[in-house]
């Protein structure tokens, strides 16, 4: 390979190989990438309140949500890496999350414990249904192998929308 033509190669785009189809891999990283924005989202809002939490429950909910923190962050690697697989590309900054983020913010100087945990059930159940978007997606290309790592994170994410519900049920 000459200069030039390893030149070229350098500024192109990194294509990993797939058997997907390109619409697939289109697709299929699209809604990863959004799911990681989401995800990120999510991450830090569960430890903004994780930090911010008081009352005479907060030894449970702090490390609850430390916990919660912990597991969506956790996804968040395996996501970024499965966009990758498929030949996609992912994420690269944090305006390119805030671009891309569904679950929205709090920046509330305070907010009671009951509504926190109310606020993170109901962004936890609203990621559960972008993952089960994302996974009609990887079943309408074929994609089994995200479609399995999905699974595990929709059930990961329904029982933090149960935890953080029955935690809520009988708050003033």
């Amino acid at each position: 390979m000459n200069r030039a033509d390893a030149k070229q190669r350098q500024a192109a785009p990194v294509r990993t190989p797939t058997d997907l189809s390109s619409a697939a891999t289109k697709d299929i990283s699209a809604a990863l990438t959004a799911l990681l924005a989401d995800m990120f989202a999510l991450y830090l809002k569960t430890k903004n309140f994780h930090w911010h939490i008081s009352g005479p429950n907060f030894r449970e909910y702090h490390l609850m949500l430390d916990e919660q923190g912990e597991q969506i962050f956790e996804t968040t690697d395996a996501i970024a890496e499965r966009a990758r697989k498929i030949g996609g590309s992912t994420l690269r900054s944090i305006s390119h999350i805030s671009r891309l983020q569904r679950i929205l913010d709090n920046d509330a100087n305070y907010v009671t414990p009951s509504d926190m945990l109310a606020e993170l059930a109901g962004d936890n159940l609203q990621l559960v249904k972008y993952m089960r978007a994302t996974h009609a997606t990887c079943d309408e290309h074929n994609d089994i192998a995200t479609a399995s790592l999905l699974e595990n994170w929709i059930d990961e994410g329904e029982r933090r929308v149960w935890f953080l519900y029955e935690s809520t049920r009988f708050s003033a």
